[in-house]
């Protein structure tokens, strides 16, 4: 009788306890917390590995990432995921129309989806991949005209663009990579070398492919090259980092930010070429974080865990303890961010 008169008595002083739990925190602790949501801006090619070594970066971080969804402009008109003819260049080389282009600095996401696409996010990555439409910069140019570097997605510009700028208005952390990097500086207003080659000869300077190598002949693949970057002081980047200084940056690509005048941007990093300090880092000073860089440390990362293209000249680029830290970073500003 003793027992059960104990037992009894526990239980009833087990229930009081949950109560005030409830009554205190409405929910019990293990459901308050939300679930970290950290995504990469929508591409139709997720098996590219501008986006694939992305995923593995940041699950070395300990994070596991998703793709979003794509952001559509209700005042462009679509063929499924595709925009139509109609929005992109009268010549059919594939970026967008002075007219769209024009309607997206101007609309940005106001029509769009993107308020439903970023809704529960909690921090956006922008991966490389294609050029970006020279009609969505502050002051529109022609295209480049070199058909062999011919690279355009309509689709994936306006996706990209209306993702980040709802981002920046609404203080979800980004951080851009390459393209997302040169992306940033577009929607920021900064101005961009179409060429990196040919801007380069046009100054009178050599340049050696210091950003992208030269495939060879009979090639299928064409690999990162390692060049050495600055970080500026007192810069995120610099604090992500832990250093002023990295070595072997993996590197692939052909365009560069070319200026940030005027713009809310600050440069965080550069690399120097026959005398020139060209951008390889950005962030915006009047965010809490919205960074670009230039160059792929998730690359490294892969090269050296064995699940990259070409492992061998794993050690030309930074160790995968070197790279890490931007990205444990980043996920520690979109928990901050919560």
């Amino acid at each position: 009788m003793k027992k059960m008169v104990n037992w009894v008595l526990a239980a009833i002083f087990c229930c009081m306890t949950l109560s005030a739990a409830y009554s205190n925190n409405d929910t019990p602790s293990d459901s308050s917390e939300k679930e970290l949501r950290i995504a990469i801006a929508w591409r139709a090619d997720t098996d590219n590995e501008f986006c694939t070594n992305i995923v593995e970066a940041f699950r070395e971080a300990g994070v596991e990432v998703t793709v979003l969804p794509q952001v559509k402009a209700g005042y462009l008109d679509y063929d499924g995921s595709v925009l139509s003819a109609t929005c992109t260049d009268a010549e059919g080389i594939g970026y967008l129309s002075n007219t769209s282009g024009t309607l997206i600095r101007s609309q940005l996401y106001d029509g769009s989806n993107a308020a439903e696409v970023l809704k529960d996010v909690d921090g956006v990555v922008f991966t490389g991949g294609e050029d970006i439409s020279p009609t969505l910069l502050a002051e529109p140019q022609d295209w480049h005209h070199i058909e062999a570097e011919i690279d355009y997605n309509a689709a994936r510009d306006v996706s990209d663009f209306l993702t980040m700028a709802y981002c920046l208005d609404h203080d979800i952390p980004l951080i851009g990579f390459c393209r997302g990097a040169q992306l940033l500086g577009v929607v920021s207003g900064a101005t961009i070398i179409q060429d990196i080659p040919t801007w380069f000869a046009a100054q009178g300077l050599p340049y050696h492919y210091e950003h992208r190598r030269e495939k060879g002949e009979g090639e299928t693949y064409r690999d990162y090259t390692p060049h050495n970057v600055t970080l500026t002081g007192g810069s995120l980047l610099a604090r992500y980092f832990g250093t002023t200084t990295l070595t072997g940056c993996p590197s692939w690509h052909h365009q560069a930010l070319l200026g940030t005048e005027g713009t809310p941007l600050r440069v965080t990093a550069t690399t120097t070429v026959s005398g020139i300090d060209m951008i390889e880092g950005i962030e915006r000073t009047d965010k809490e974080c919205a960074i670009g860089i230039q160059f792929h440390p998730e690359a490294a990362i892969v090269k050296h865990i064995g699940k990259g293209l070409n492992n061998a000249n794993a050690s030309q680029f930074m160790t995968r303890d070197a790279a890490l830290p931007i990205f444990r970073s980043f996920i520690g500003e979109c928990k901050s961010n919560e």
